[in-house]
C-alpha cells in the first residue's frame, strides 16, 4: 500500500515539491511562533516574586549639589520622613534606575572561582527596598544598618544567580568577586520578573546604598494604601516638588507600567502570528486546490479502482495518506533543522522549550493537512465508476 503511495508521489514529484516546500516553510514559522508562546508561559507560570499593587515609583532629578555627605544624607533623610508622615504612605525606598518594569536595566559581570559570569542585573537599593515590594527572603537577610561597617561589602543574590553560583547548596556567607573587590551574600531572595510577566527573571544582585549614592540616584519607590487617589498623588507631587526645588518630578504606577511592559513583550509573538497565519491560509489553499486538482485529473483511474471493486472509504483514505505522507516528510526535514536549536542552545533558552514547541507544531501541521485533505477525499470517494469512466 505505501509502496504503491510513495510510486505515485514519486511521479509527481515536481508537483508535489512545491506543496512539501509550502508545508516545510509553513512547520517553521509555526515552531518559532510555538516556541516563543512556550517560552511566555514557561515565564508567566513563574512566581512574580514582588507586590507591585500600590507601588508608586517617583522620578526626579538631583537638583541638590553638595559635597558634603552628611548634608546630602540630612536633606534625602527630611524627605523621606516627609514623605512618611502622610497617612496614606507605608514605606519610602530608594532605587537605582533599573526599578521593576522599567526599560533600564545595569547589566554587568562578576567574578567567581576565576572565571567571570556576564549578565548580571546589579542594583543598588536600601533597607526599606525589599518591604516595599514585599519580596521573598529565601535564605539569610536583608541590609541593615550594621552592613556599613562589615569588612567585605554585603550583596543580596536572587534564587537564579544563587543556582547558577552554587546549585542547591547554600550561598549565606560565600564570598564572590575578585581579590580586590570581595563580597559576601548575606541574603537570597525570590527572583523577580522586573520586565514583565512573559519575561524571564534573570540573575540579579543587590547592593547597599553607600553614603553618596544619594548623588546619582534619580527613583524612589513609595508603598500606600489602597485608597490612595488621584487628590492624594497630587498632594504628594507637589511635597516633593516644593521641597526640591527645580527638580523635574514625575510619578508613575508600577501596576500601569507593568501592563506597558507586557504589552511591548508581546509584540514580536503578534507579529509572528500574523505572519503564520498568512503562511498557513497560503498552505490551506494550495493544499485543498492540488488535492482538488488531482481528483479531476485522475477521475478516470478513480473509476477504474471503484470499478475493479474499491470502496469509496479506500479511495479518500489513499487521497488522505498521499497528503500526509508529504507532510510528513516535510516534518522529517523541518525537525532536523529545529533539533539543532536545542542541541546547540541557541537564544540561550531550555532545551524544554524547544521540544515541546516541536511536538506541538508537528501536531499542528498533521491537523492541518488532515483537515484540507478530507473534503476533497470524501469528493474523491463520491465519484460514480460509470460516470468518470464514461468521462473517460
Amino acid at each position: 500500500m505505501f509502496k504503491h503511495l510513495f510510486k505515485l508521489i514519486w511521479n509527481k514529484k515536481k508537483q508535489n515539491f512545491l506543496l512539501m516546500s509550502e508545508i516545510l516553510v509553513s512547520f517553521l514559522v509555526i515552531f518559532a511562533v510555538f516556541t516563543l508562546v512556550v517560552y511566555y508561559y514557561h515565564n508567566y507560570k513563574k512566581p512574580m516574586g514582588l507586590d507591585y499593587k500600590d507601588v508608586w515609583v517617583i522620578n526626579y532629578s538631583n537638583s541638590y549639589q553638595t559635597k558634603n555627605t552628611d548634608s546630602l544624607n540630612l536633606f534625602y533623610g527630611i524627605l523621606v520622613q516627609s514623605i512618611k508622615s502622610m497617612p496614606q504612605v507605608k514605606d519610602v525606598s530608594f532605587t537605582s534606575d533599573n526599578a521593576p518594569f522599567t526599560h533600564n536595566q545595569n547589566s554587568g559581570g562578576i567574578s567567581f572561582n576565576n572565571k567571570k559570569i556576564d549578565g548580571v542585573n546589579w542594583y543598588t537599593v536600601d533597607d526599606n527596598y525589599k518591604n516595599v515590594l514585599n519580596m521573598t527572603l529565601l535564605e539569610g537577610r536583608w541590609f541593615n544598618k550594621g552592613d556599613n561597617i562589615a569588612r567585605n561589602n554585603a550583596i543580596v543574590i536572587n534564587s537564579d544567580l544563587k543556582e547558577k553560583l552554587y546549585g542547591k547548596g547554600s550561598a549565606v556567607g560565600k564570598l564572590i568577586g575578585d581579590d580586590k573587590n570581595k563580597m559576601k551574600v548575606i541574603g537570597v531572595v525570590q527572583a523577580i520578573k522586573i520586565m514583565g510577566d512573559y519575561a524571564n527573571t534573570g540573575i540579579g544582585l543587590y547592593q547597599r546604598t553607600d553614603t553618596g549614592s544619594y548623588r546619582w540616584l534619580g527613583k524612589m519607590m513609595v508603598k500606600v494604601t489602597p485608597d490612595a487617589d488621584a487628590a492624594f498623588e497630587g498632594k504628594l507631587y507637589k511635597t516633593i516638588a516644593n521641597y526640591m526645588k527645580n527638580s523635574d518630578v514625575e510619578i508613575e504606577h508600577l501596576s500601569d507600567d507593568r501592563t506597558s511592559i507586557n504589552y511591548f513583550s508581546l509584540v514580536p509573538m503578534i507579529v509572528l502570528l500574523i505572519v503564520a497565519c498568512f503562511l498557513i491560509i497560503n498552505v490551506a489553499l494550495g493544499l485543498f486546490g492540488v488535492l482538488w486538482y488531482n481528483i479531476n485529473k485522475r477521475r478516470g483511474e478513480i473509476g477504474l479502482r471503484r470499478a475493479v471493486g474499491a470502496t469509496g472509504k479506500s479511495v479518500s483514505s489513499q487521497l488522505v495518506n498521499e497528503a500526509m505522507i508529504l507532510a510528513t516528510l516535510s516534518l522529517i526535514l523541518g525537525s532536523f533543522f529545529a533539533i539543532q536549536f536545542p542541541l546547540l542552545n541557541l537564544f540561550d533558552l531550555p532545551a524544554s522549550v524547544y521540544i515541546i514547541a516541536l511536538f506541538l507544531s508537528i501536531i499542528f501541521i498533521y491537523l492541518l493537512v488532515l483537515i484540507c485533505s478530507l473534503y476533497p477525499g470524501r469528493q474523491a470517494a463520491a465519484i460514480y465508476p460509470a460516470v468518470a469512466l464514461h468521462e473517460e
